[in-house]
């Protein structure tokens, strides 16, 4: 996820992906998310197991910046909010 000028990226895994996307843009938990306003679903992977899940959001956060930007363009190059799309 992301905030409306693209600047803060926020990577995490749920097992409900409308419900958590919801959450972040109704500001409804505290932290990163609520402080920097990432209010955007950009880019999500389904993954078939949390034990993956999670190995992939560590890989996906242990990255450069530049990998998150790559990875983005590559399934959403406009950038555009998919939340709507999800349901």
């Amino acid at each position: 996820m992301t905030n409306k000028g693209n600047t803060a990226l926020y990577t995490g895994i749920t097992n409900d992906l409308v419900r958590r996307a919801y959450e972040h843009r109704e500001k409804l938990t505290d932290g990163f998310t609520k402080k920097y306003s990432v209010t955007k679903l950009v880019y999500y992977e389904v993954l078939d197991d949390p034990e993956s899940a999670i190995a992939r959001e560590k890989q996906i956060k242990a990255g450069p910046r530049r990998k998150k930007v790559e990875l983005v363009n590559s399934f959403n190059s406009e950038w555009v909010d998919l939340f709507e799309g999800l349901q």
